[in-house]
């Protein structure tokens, strides 16, 4: 056996020539302005363009590097490599190790757009749904409100954030995140602590027109807006604004979210106005809304009753507009008094 032979045989794979599409190792020669020269060994010489410096931003000679081949063979005799592509081969390969694992990662924004997050991890671009955010940082305004979410949404851009790898695919080069599958386990702790009843402590994170969200230590909750005050509330910001503190009662526990109630931590003043009120009694009220069935008139602040179309004439086609005004106070008398029900039932005196 010839001497080249013995040192093929020694040898092997390593003096093979380069093939596009290879991952290749090598030690950096030389970094210059518009290029970087890679020692391949039998390989040869690979060049990286200076383009790819975000990638090569911290070599330095005698350096270790992985590179992948982007043309075995150059003009000019060299191998043209890419550290980007390896560097995001490389990140396809972590990406779907910690996505089989189910691992919790930490990400850091870099911006943001109206459906979400944009995240750069493993040199992967990535994407963090709206939807996919936890009760901490999900941005609750109203739907038009589309300047306030981006606002909300920009906030969150540098920080970190812990989040599970929902679905990653190289091949369709897609990556998504969720923060709400990384604090899921705890959160199902944290149920398994919460009962009706309860009173618990939280930050709001949302005003919308039909009630208030509130971020219970991780735990979404929603107080309707007819759970904000036993007083008719037309619009809940009235009450709260985003970053209060409030206390609520627990009165219903679903999957996701708890249902709260602001009102039930105070007492009823509806039970205590009513035991003024006898039937047959006469009373001053003002007229609060007008309906095709009658109009409802407060009798006083917390105590809302009504006269029904029945009592405005011979059967119900009388129209209550033609008898009433908004807002005019008139003379009434109590017909009907059902405290189980709350309801209070008037005839114009």
């Amino acid at each position: 056996m010839s001497k080249f032979d013995e040192l093929l045989a020694k040898e092997g794979e390593s003096i093979k020539q380069a093939v596009a599409g290879d991952t290749v190792d090598g030690v950096v020669l030389s970094v210059k302005k518009h290029e970087i020269l890679i020692d391949l060994g039998a390989k040869g010489v690979g060049l990286v363009p200076r383009r790819e410096a975000s990638y090569a931003r911290n070599l330095e000679a005698g350096q270790e590097v992985t590179a992948s081949v982007i043309d075995a063979e150059m003009e000019d005799g060299y191998v043209l490599l890419s550290l980007r592509k390896a560097v995001k081969d490389k990140g396809w390969d972590e990406i779907q190790a910690k996505l089989d694992a189910a691992e919790i990662v930490e990400v850091t924004p870099c911006d943001a757009n109206r459906g979400g997050l944009l995240v750069e991890y493993e040199g992967i671009r990535g994407f963090l749904p709206v939807s996919q955010l936890s009760a901490e940082h999900y941005p609750r305004v109203g739907s038009a409100d589309k300047d306030e979410i981006l606002q909300r949404l920009n906030s969150l851009v540098g920080k970190n954030i812990k989040v599970r790898i929902l679905d990653a695919s190289k091949k369709d080069n897609k990556l998504i995140f969720s923060e709400k599958e990384a604090v899921k386990d705890g959160l199902a702790a944290r149920f398994a602590e919460l009962a009706v009843g309860d009173t618990v402590k939280g930050m709001v994170t949302g005003v919308v027109d039909f009630g208030v969200f509130v971020n219970v230590d991780g735990i979404e909750g929603l107080v309707h807006i007819s759970e904000i005050s036993w007083e008719r509330v037309n619009n809940p910001s009235d009450y709260v604004k985003v970053g209060d503190e409030i206390e609520a009662k627990i009165i219903a526990i679903d999957k996701e979210r708890l249902s709260l109630s602001m009102k039930q931590l105070t007492e009823d003043p509806w039970l205590s106005e009513v035991e003024k009120l006898k039937k047959g009694a006469k009373v001053e009220g003002t007229v609060t809304r007008i309906t095709p069935f009658g109009a409802f008139v407060q009798i006083s602040p917390a105590v809302e009753a009504l006269v029904h179309v029945s009592e405005l004439g011979e059967g119900n086609d009388v129209d209550p507009e033609k008898v009433f005004t908004l807002n005019e106070r008139k003379d009434f008398k109590v017909l009907d008094i059902d405290k189980e029900g709350r309801k209070i039932s008037l005839t114009i005196a």
